[in-house]
């Protein structure tokens, strides 16, 4: 499937067709390469999501059409990285949460600071350093190879690839199945529980 079909789709349906994805990110210091191995939707329907009380400053790029980032701080001390999917005037978004490192991962070390490659994306803060995502500037830039752009998986993956399963890191809508990461991956953030 294209990258572009994937993105008009509603986030519970785009979550599970991001996974085996590549994430490609432009730096100064070179290209960055991940396959996506976790993922997790969200929609104004949701309490859990950011739009869910509506379009304000920080979720205004929740509500534009498929194909822009949405990054926000959290707990003070975090950002995180979201494709937004879906159309536009409907807020909703897949939180990238965990990638398998591929490329440029010298830079991925330094930006994290360690250098276990299973460490360096298996979290959505940890690969959004893994990233070099700092601040929330590319917060509504649309997604472009002059910066962060996906491709498609080599090959898609199959359903008994994919599991299924509540998210987590939240306090609302907690028992809905709508995470989703590659089953066998080591770069997950965490297995299902």
């Amino acid at each position: 499937m294209k990258i572009q079909e994937i993105l008009t789709k509603s986030s519970i349906e785009a979550a599970p067709l991001l996974l085996g994805c590549f994430l490609y990110r432009k730096t100064p210091s070179g290209i960055l390469k991940l396959k996506i191995v976790e993922t997790e939707a969200y929609h104004q329907d949701d309490p859990a999501s950011h739009s869910y009380r509506g379009m304000t400053k920080r979720t205004a790029p929740m509500f534009e059409a498929g194909g822009v980032l949405y990054v926000y701080f959290t707990y003070g001390m975090h950002y995180c990285v979201n494709i937004v999917t879906g159309q536009a005037g409907r807020g909703e978004a897949v939180l990238l949460r965990a990638a398998e490192p591929l490329e440029g991962l010298d830079i991925m070390r330094k930006n994290r600071g360690i250098t276990d490659i299973k460490g360096l994306a298996n979290g959505p803060a940890k690969l959004t350093q893994a990233l070099g995502i700092k601040n929330t500037s590319l917060s509504g830039e649309k997604l472009s190879r002059l910066s962060i752009w996906l491709e498609p998986p080599d090959s898609e993956l199959k359903a008994k690839d994919i599991i299924a399963s509540p998210r987590v890191g939240i306090k609302y809508a907690t028992d809905m199945p709508w995470r989703f990461y590659i089953n066998g991956s080591p770069f997950v953030s965490r297995i299902n529980i």
